[in-house]
């Protein structure tokens, strides 16, 4: 009996050990962003090293998701990338989803969804091998990633702070990517530098 006790203790042990996911690399808060250099929908390319001295915004996309839709709906992505980029920040949009997957554009599909929504960002660039998007541990979308002009990631997570898909949230939900970008410019520490995201998931290849 102590001996079946015992082997059952093990393999629990071995199945919980099992279902444990490995860690994945992920853009740390306080620490350098990790380098990319990714061709936006206009077949730019463009490098986080070659943004050296700009704050930068990560938005991760996908037109598909009602979470991205909640925000465009109603205008408030839009209203967030014209009134940022207008003080400077680059506002990079970023797919990630992969070739026959929810959410999948090519340059020219992205361009017609933005220009269709009054998008505003700086540009979308396209992530479909999800490289980028591994590399920063971006889990939705969206997701949102503040980086600072030292290249340092100074915000991660969700874009505010009423995880729905409700559009009337907008209006009275604290938006933590607009909060930490006022504290960069004006040279402060952001008050809150990280929190859930919140969305639909990733679309990765794999």
């Amino acid at each position: 009996m102590k001996k079946t006790l015992a082997f059952a203790a093990v393999a629990l042990a071995v199945l919980a050990a099992a279902s444990v996911p490995t860690a994945s690399a992920e853009a740390v808060v306080g620490q350098a962003a990790p380098a990319f250099t990714l061709t936006d929908s206009h077949g730019k390319s463009h490098s986080l090293a070659g943004l050296a001295g700009k704050v930068v915004v990560l938005e991760w996309w996908n037109p598909e998701c009602p979470f991205v839709g909640k925000h465009y709906t109603s205008g408030n992505m839009q209203k967030l990338q014209k009134e940022w980029t207008a003080k400077g920040v680059v506002w990079l949009t970023v797919s990630s989803s992969a070739p026959g997957k929810q959410g999948f554009v090519d340059g020219a599909k992205a361009d017609a969804l933005m220009k269709e929504k009054g998008g505003a960002s700086t540009a979308v660039l396209l992530d479909h091998d999800g490289k980028a998007g591994k590399a920063y541990g971006a889990k939705t979308t969206p997701h949102m990633f503040v980086i600072d002009a030292k290249g340092r990631v100074v915000y991660a997570g969700g874009i505010d702070d009423r995880p729905s898909t409700d559009v009337a949230d907008v209006a009275t939900a604290k938006n933590h990517v607009s909060a930490a970008l006022a504290e960069v410019l004006a040279g402060r520490p952001v008050s809150v530098a990280s929190s859930a995201p919140y969305g639909c998931g990733v679309k990765y290849a794999d």
